[in-house]
């Protein structure tokens, strides 16, 4: 009997090693060395055609660019505008996409809801987790109907590519990755080897038969996408489903797009009968007041090519432990301290010894350095006690020097913040060169220091 090989694959990024390892010496982690079984010497028939010892090979031959034809490649436009937007129009056929999220936030939910929305296709969901019995109770939950759309639970790819050969479909789903197992790999499910295995494969089925695939991944306890590194490079698009699972709204990001944007969201609500798309997230994202509070303002951000008008809330209190504390939820923390020393330094407000807590209503995570200005001004409402009108909103970015700084896409926040009802929105001076201001009925207020803002609005 033939001596079965063995190595130890690094869990988190996919490092081998013929012995074991205490330390991964590719990415320094402790502990994730595991010891997994290399390929069989002679691999089983029965897997994706292009995989079988008996299979037709094709050799390709290099080309000039001159020798290659290109054609506009159709795409394939669900009912979910929300994904569309995020995959950059549709889904492209023979793409790989795979989608991570934390237990419970609605990945199947959402995958499942695309599968029976799309009527004019024939549709495999192909699910290792949930048994058809679970899958037709949350489809009656959603109150989809589709006859198009074959439910097949397996794990093994060998039995899920006799089945693509008979039913054919347009699109394949895969709930999760980490469930399949290939019989040419020895190691369980889940493991580094399978995880490569598995992918390697569904990537060839999709680019040699032109049939879409979009695989569902588990994540880690950090939040980075479970398997090894090399997952994410194997696919076209990773998408990133984000929220709290004890919240109603649900964001859908692209880290990876090879056929689009890669700064793109999509934002949901999650209803007793699914995923409900939210078109006009600004009208959520800001909270409804009978009355003007101190320490709220209104920025207008971009999130790919889309402008949203997002709450800033700030609270101001006097230390009563001694060391002021500095909490940010939803903004980096380094440049909050930033924005407390230009506000201290260049407008002369004593925070030094104030806690400041700061938070992005509605659970968004924000990098757009235009909502520096509502960030400044919220904490100067919070400490002075005195309000912002709710009629104003703010779009700027702010220096060490305590300048106002311009903005990209500038009339793309105005338009947005117009028409949402805002009467007044504070940019940079040095924003409206080449701009009509004729164009819009909102009042702009153009700065170039922060200390004219804040005589405009606290006299």
């Amino acid at each position: 009997m033939a001596k079965v090989k063995t190595a130890y694959f690094c869990q988190s990024c996919g490092f081998s090693s013929p012995k074991y390892l205490g330390r991964c010496t590719s990415c320094g982690e402790w502990n994730t060395m595991i010891e997994e079984v290399l390929a069989k010497s002679e691999p089983e028939k029965g897997n994706w055609k292009f995989t079988g010892s008996n299979a037709q090979r094709t050799v390709n031959k290099p080309k000039t660019l001159t020798e290659i034809t290109t054609q506009e490649r159709y795409r394939i436009i669900t009912e979910d505008d929300e994904l569309n937007r995020v995959l950059g129009g549709g889904i492209v056929p023979g793409s790989l996409v795979l989608i991570g999220g934390e237990p419970g936030i609605g990945k199947s939910t959402l995958m499942l809801q695309i599968a029976l929305s799309l009527k004019d296709y024939t549709i495999l969901y192909v699910s290792g987790e949930e048994s058809e019995q679970q899958i037709k109770m949350r489809a009656e939950r959603m109150q989809y109907v589709n006859e198009r759309c074959y439910i097949l639970n397996e794990t093994s790819t060998d039995n899920i590519f006799r089945q693509i050969e008979l039913t054919e479909p347009d699109i394949v789903v895969i709930d999760s990755i980490q469930t399949l197992a290939s019989p040419l790999i020895e190691s369980g499910a889940g493991s580094v080897s399978q995880v490569k295995e598995c992918t390697a494969e569904l990537m060839k089925f999709s680019k040699e038969s032109d049939t879409p695939v979009i695989m569902i991944g588990h994540i880690t306890k950090d939040g980075s996408l479970a398997g090894p590194k090399v997952l994410e490079h194997m696919v076209d698009t990773v998408l990133q489903f984000e929220g709290d699972r004890h919240m109603t709204y649900r964001i859908l990001r692209t880290t990876k797009n090879r056929f689009g944007s890669t700064s793109e969201l999509g934002i949901y609500e999650m209803q007793g009968t699914g995923l409900r798309q939210v078109s006009n997230p600004s009208e959520i994202l800001i909270s409804q007041r009978e009355e003007d509070l101190s320490g709220i303002t209104i920025a207008a951000m971009l999130e790919g090519n889309r402008p949203l008008l997002i709450e800033i809330q700030s609270l101001v209190s006097v230390a009563t432990y001694g060391t002021p504390q500095r909490t940010s939820n939803g903004f980096d923390s380094r440049r909050t301290q930033m924005l407390l020393a230009v506000l201290e330094k260049r407008g002369g407000f004593r925070l030094g010894t104030q806690d400041v807590f700061l938070n992005i209503a509605g659970g968004l995570k924000v990098e757009d350095p235009a909502i520096d200005l509502a960030i400044c001004v919220s904490i100067v409402s919070s400490y002075e006690d005195i309000s912002v009108p709710s009629s104003c909103c703010f779009a700027a970015e702010v220096g060490l020097g305590g300048e106002i700084r311009a903005v990209n896409r500038i009339e793309n926040r105005i338009s947005e913040a117009e028409k949402l009802g805002f009467k007044k929105i504070f940019v940079s001076k040095y924003n409206l060169k080449g701009i009509d201001l004729n164009q819009y009925k909102i009042q702009i207020f153009a700065a170039t220091k922060l200390e004219e803002v804040f005589s405009e609005l606290f006299g």
